[in-house]
């Protein structure tokens, strides 16, 4: 399940702060990377690259970095995007040691028999909600897969649901994540716009349940100062990704 080997070079930055526009305008990208306590060392690199490199490695996949003095392994920690453009516009790296376990999360995805792009259920004309997308893990970073699955096929009919603990986890591998967490339900699409409806077009899981309730189903719930250190006082929303990461 792994990816090969992400690697990606990065040259010293000497600007900082409102300074570093002239930087993107010239088709790079800031970023910072933290080291264990240590002083954070602030770099810049390649635009597009650097956006390959987060395609890729997301928070989960170590990347292998280089600069003029040094080299490190390291988690993507956080993104930061242009709201305007949903450009990359910054990246902080946190680096591991790679014989200590680091926790991460990964995402899940359903695991579909020879030939099915979908599950039993879908293909009678149920619905399948993911409920999880992703779940916690903890390894060394050698260790960490791309993506953990689930056998789709066991999701048949109306109720049937999987869990974090039917996953298919590598050795090596563990789960920080509560076994008992709902990863994917079946429900009647029928349900689920009667919800969808009651909520005004923003239903959720637990709308359709109960519904299915009502129905009698059988569905279950399943400054720049800052720049040099780690968790720095300012912070910003990444609206690309739905994260509150500390800007460097």
């Amino acid at each position: 399940m792994a990816q090969d080997a992400i690697t990606l070079t990065l040259q010293p930055r000497e600007v900082t702060g409102k300074a570093v526009r002239h930087l993107r305008s010239a088709g790079n990208i800031p970023a910072v990377i933290h080291d264990h306590g240590k002083e954070s060392v602030i770099v810049q690199g390649n635009g597009v690259e650097m956006l390959k490199v987060w395609k890729q490695a997301g928070k989960h996949h170590p990347v292998e970095l280089t600069t003029d003095t040094q080299s490190y392994v390291a988690l993507i920690k956080d993104a930061e995007f242009d709201p305007k453009k949903h450009q990359l516009s910054h990246l902080v790296f946190n680096a591991v040691d790679k014989n200590q376990k680091v926790e991460a999360d990964i995402p899940v995805r359903p695991h579909y028999d020879e030939d099915n792009e979908s599950s039993p259920a879908e293909r009678a004309g149920f619905i399948v909600l993911t409920q999880l997308e992703t779940v916690q893990v903890k390894a060394i970073s050698s260790k960490l897969p791309d993506f953990l699955e689930y056998d789709a096929e066991k999701l048949v009919e109306v109720g049937d649901h999987i869990t974090v603990a039917d996953l298919k986890i590598p050795e090596g591998v563990e789960l920080e994540t509560e076994l008992d967490h709902s990863v994917a339900t079946v429900y009647e699409p029928s349900a689920l716009a009667a919800a969808n409806d009651a909520a005004g077009g923003d239903a959720e899981a637990e709308d359709a349940e109960s519904v299915d309730s009502e129905h009698e189903s059988t569905a279950e719930e399943g400054t720049q100062e800052d720049e040099t250190r780690p968790g720095g006082k300012k912070e910003f929303e990444d609206k690309e990704q739905g994260t509150n990461p500390t800007k460097q």
